[in-house]
């Protein structure tokens, strides 16, 4: 009981260390496995572990097949959790340089990796292609971490997040699909009846995964599943379609669950994001227990298996030529420079998903007795940790080296995707800003994304924007809600990190027009609150710009719009195209020369500075 209460407080402390560093989870929950488990041994009395997961005998926290059992039943809950991120409009939607690395990366980290492997480690074919395809899998839980806090180019960040993302299930996939084509071999030679079995695992598999998914689609459709029990019915179905695939088709259970994540990730169905947020929830927590009873299981004869130069030959092989390579050749002929081809190249952890599979796979393959199996799961869990400490340690310094570190931050992030919003972030836009609108409201995300603007479904009460590394780039944020309390909640929490060129919030009704009550956040102008903004935008659904003469010119026509309910001034826009937000303080207009412009939202003004009808 004590083990167990150990490993779980010490993998949520891990997660907790992790998220304080801004590290990849995986790094402390293998650390810690590693000291209480084969490190233990060197400072122990007895020169035992502190914590013994037992794959077969009486002893230990698992004893038998205890851990084996338990290892597939949370790797099948993360593959399913891995298979409903990846939906098919965002494979289409995607540039084709991410396109390419799913596709042609992966087939370059898996045949030069299986290369690699053999002849350095003297592999067997079978046990080379598994190693290389374990490999292939990246992740976003290694790689967000790593780039949360590197500004980046947009399309820098967003190609390494969505490698990440879409590679997960289909690296996990292909290192199934090896895997089974290993175990239907056995003693075989791989004749026609070995090639039938391969297809029943292949033909169970998918059919499994593919009918309940759909039967599971159909009762929550039909709200046959009362929504308390939506999320427990649902795991429930998952680990049967594991069990029941694998005793109709033996090892067929974790194709069975990725198809059945991918199929329901592509329907149209209700709650599915709570079911993603279930799903993550309880993977976080099998993850935390997970990792330490993986490391706490390799023995020291595991690690000396390993401790040669071999290893690091392999190691230097995967990280300098097969990345590169396959990064190379799939951004060829991309608007992509030779400093972000190379940043991305450098950037390539390894995840949880390589390092459970391969525990599960190299354990089940040693009890078979297939020869070179010992080598899987240390190996694959050098490359882990090898690669994990390698990015972690040197990201921001190589990005810093090859150029593709932002110094200045000038997106723009606004919250709140309304009618005002939608056409404030359609103008930056057209103005060569990088603008990002976040909302809650599924309406009006669509809305903004018809109109060609980058709008993000989102809680700003969860950590979501936090982890996203396509916000890196953010220097202004603009709170534009209708309700002033998430307008100050979003500038209290989200201010330092989007908002380090200015943090804005709309005026509230009750600080509007009172000179005494001015926000020193406040944006745009005192005399205009939401409700003043929508219905201005109402009547004028336009932003227009008038040249100015002077800043004697920039007061008279600010002193226009605060008596005009239907005029609002937005921004200054210098000759060079320059942005500068007006804030309700008013306080940016020095050195305002010919060739200004004020950029305003609603009615026009006409030459002799009086607003006309328009």
């Amino acid at each position: 009981m004590l083990e167990l209460a150990g490993i779980i407080i010490l993998g949520i402390i891990a997660q907790w260390v992790a998220w304080r560093l801004k590290l990849p989870a995986i790094l402390p929950l293998i650390l810690i496995g590693l000291l209480v488990g084969p490190i233990a041994t060197l400072y122990t009395e007895d020169g035992s572990k502190l914590i013994e997961p037992v794959w077969n005998g009486t002893k230990g926290l698992f004893p038998g097949d205890g851990l084996y059992y338990f290892l597939s039943l949370a790797i099948s809950i993360i593959l399913f959790e891995g298979g409903l991120t990846l939906k098919r409009s965002e494979i289409k939607n995607v540039a084709p340089v991410i396109t390419k690395l799913i596709t042609v990366g992966t087939i370059v980290t898996f045949f030069l990796g299986g290369l690699a492997a053999h002849f350095i480690f003297n592999l067997s074919w079978q046990i080379s292609f598994l190693f290389a395809a374990l490999i292939i899998v990246t992740g976003p839980t290694v790689i967000t971490p790593i780039l949360r806090n590197i500004p980046l180019k947009k399309e820098v960040s967003a190609v390494l997040k969505w490698e990440g993302i879409l590679i997960d299930p289909i690296g996990a996939l292909v290192a199934v699909l090896v895997f089974e084509f290993i175990s239907v071999g056995e003693g075989q030679e791989y004749t026609k009846t070995a090639l039938i079995d391969f297809g029943k695992i292949l033909l169970f598999g998918s059919t499994f995964g593919f009918a309940f998914a759909h039967a599971l689609a159909f009762v929550i459709k039909k709200n046959y599943i009362p929504h308390y029990l939506m999320n427990v019915v649902s795991l429930s179905v998952v680990l049967l379609v594991f069990v029941e695939s694998d005793i109709l088709a033996h090892e067929s259970g974790l194709l069975a669950v990725v198809v059945m994540g991918m199929v329901l990730g592509n329907m149209n169905l209700p709650n599915l994001k709570e079911l993603l947020y279930f799903k993550e929830s309880l993977s976080v927590l099998l993850i935390s227990i997970l990792f330490i009873l993986l490391a706490a299981n390799i023995d020291i004869a595991d690690v000396e298996l390993i401790y040669n130069w071999k290893t690091v030959a392999l190691f230097l092989v995967i990280v300098f030529i097969i990345r590169p390579l396959g990064v190379f050749l799939s951004t060829r002929g991309s608007s992509l420079k030779f400093n972000e081809k190379l940043f991305i190249a450098w950037v390539g952890p390894r995840g949880i998903v390589a390092a459970g599979i391969a525990s599960l796979f190299g354990t089940k393959l040693l009890q078979k007795g297939e020869p070179g199996a010992e080598y899987i799961t240390p190996l694959v869990f050098m490359v882990v940790l090898g690669t994990v400490l390698l990015n972690a340690t040197t990201a921001r310094f190589f990005a810093k080296l090859v150029g593709v570190f932002l110094k200045h931050s000038e997106g723009i992030l606004i919250i709140g995707a309304s009618k005002v919003s939608r056409l404030i972030a359609n103008y930056l836009k057209n103005n060569n800003r990088h603008v990002v609108l976040i909302d809650n409201n599924e309406a009006n995300i669509k809305h903004a994304q018809k109109l060609g603007i980058e709008a993000m479904l989102a809680n700003i009460y969860s950590d979501s924007l936090t982890n996203n590394i396509e916000l890196n780039d953010m220097g202004y944020l603009l709170a534009l809600t209708g309700s002033t309390d998430i307008n100050k909640y979003v500038l209290q929490k989200h201010g330092d990190e989007f908002g380090e060129n200015g943090a804005f919030r709309l005026v509230s009704a009750e600080e509007m027009n009172d000179p005494e009550n001015n926000p020193e956040d406040g944006l745009f102008s005192q005399t205009d609150d939401f409700i003043k903004l929508m219905e201005a935008t109402r009547r004028y659904p336009a932003i227009h710009e008038i040249e100015l003469k002077g800043e004697e010119h920039y007061q008279q026509l600010i002193e226009i719009t605060n008596k005009d309910e239907e005029i609002v001034p937005i921004f200054i826009k210098s000759p060079n195209g320059k942005i500068s937000i007006i804030s309700s303080f008013n306080d940016n207009y020095q050195n305002i020369s010919e060739g200004y412009k004020l950029v305003y939202l609603g009615k026009m003004f006409d030459a002799d500075l009086l607003p006309v009808e328009g």
